[in-house]
């Protein structure tokens, strides 16, 4: 196993980092509103969060930490298709029910009728956003991976990531991996020069840009732990949480993004998280960062077929910015209750009963 400092006091039990599940869901909200957002204002310059994107990185980074902190000294006895299966049962189920929710969405959309275009490859489309195998077919809405649940892409990539760790990464030494670190950073700014942004991965025209924004943030997610790069101060969620939103909400460029971007994720988000880890969870806020890491991951897996209706409105009815202000609002709201709803009554019990728990 790869060598290790000795963990500081406060890390000696193994505690939960609530403040960073509380960041979690401060992320995943941000990129509901931007999936409204880049629908309504399709201009990013003129959109206030166009940088939202970004927080797919953040995941990335938070993930390489929490993977590392949970397994780095249970692999050897783990084993690897143990680790696999453990990834599954926490990540699936929630792929499976994106994946039905966009196809129920697709096939019954009350405004759009594309799903004709596509009659004979519908269940194809369905089947491979189940397994998570990408298929960028439906040319009129961008040529998603995995068009019937577009963020099901991360979910690819973070499934990568995770086989690498278990087969290769967790063995590294820490020198090895901070080289790799490095050469994932200078791949990751050749990568946004080249698109003039980071909003790449998602695509059939830019799925390699998603290997490459995973590879540096995963690794620099592992390197924060591996190093023991944890930073203890009095900060707390609101803090680090306000500390978060400027990554999401700077004006977007097309002159200066392209620089903007990496440097964010290679220095602001490690340095973040680093923070977070570190910081103390206040008993006001230690019940919302809870909550808040337990949404994040449905809020972030069902919201994007009911995004797919909102283009089908905006898209024939073309209506007035203050009415799709509104219908964001509300539309946020209500995406919010329903993944709690699905973190309730399909994503917990599933998990539970795949892992053999009683209820």
């Amino acid at each position: 196993m790869p060598e290790t400092k000795p963990l500081p006091s406060t890390l000696i039990n193994k505690p939960h980092f609530e403040i960073l599940d509380g960041l979690r869901g401060v992320a995943a909200i941000a990129v509901v509103i931007f999936h409204f957002m880049e629908i309504a204002i399709t201009d990013p310059e003129n959109n206030f969060i166009a940088h939202a994107y970004l927080a797919v990185d953040f995941f990335f980074c938070l993930s390489g930490f929490v993977i590392a902190y949970a397994y780095d000294d249970k692999m050897d006895n783990m084993g690897i298709a143990t680790f696999l299966k453990r990834r599954l049962i926490r990540l699936h189920p929630l792929v499976i029910t994106g994946s039905v929710l966009g196809l129920l969405t697709f096939l019954f959309d009350p405004i759009s009728d594309l799903h004709q275009t596509y009659a004979n490859k519908i269940w194809l489309l369905f089947i491979c956003s189940c397994f998570m195998i990408p298929f960028p077919i439906v040319k009129e809405r961008y040529l998603n991976l995995f068009h019937l649940n577009p963020p099901t892409w991360s979910l690819f990539w973070e499934y990568i990531a995770n086989i690498f760790y278990a087969i290769i990464l967790v063995r590294l030494p820490r020198k090895i991996l901070l080289v790799l670190t490095v050469l994932a950073a200078g791949a990751l700014v050749y990568e946004s020069y080249q698109s003039t942004h980071l909003s790449v991965g998602w695509g059939g025209d830019n799925i390699t840009g998603g290997g490459i924004r995973v590879s540096f943030s995963f690794l620099a997610g592992m390197l924060i732990y591996r190093f023991r790069w944890i930073i203890q101060s009095k900060l707390g969620f609101v803090s680090l949480g306000v500390l978060l939103l400027p990554a999401f909400l700077f004006p977007f460029s097309n002159t200066y993004s392209w620089l903007a971007d990496p440097l964010i994720v290679i220095l602001y988000f490690p340095l973040l998280i680093m923070l977070g880890a570190g910081a103390t969870t206040h008993k006001t806020t230690q019940a919302i960062c809870r909550f808040s890491g337990k949404i994040s991951y449905p809020l972030y897996m069902v919201h994007y077929p009911f995004i797919w209706i909102f283009f089908s409105y905006v898209e024939k009815y073309k209506p007035a910015l203050p009415e799709m202000i509104g219908i964001m609002i509300i539309g946020t709201a209500l995406l919010l209750l329903f993944a709690f709803v699905v973190l309730k009554y399909v994503d917990e019990p599933v998990r539970k009963w795949l892992s053999g728990r009683p209820s």
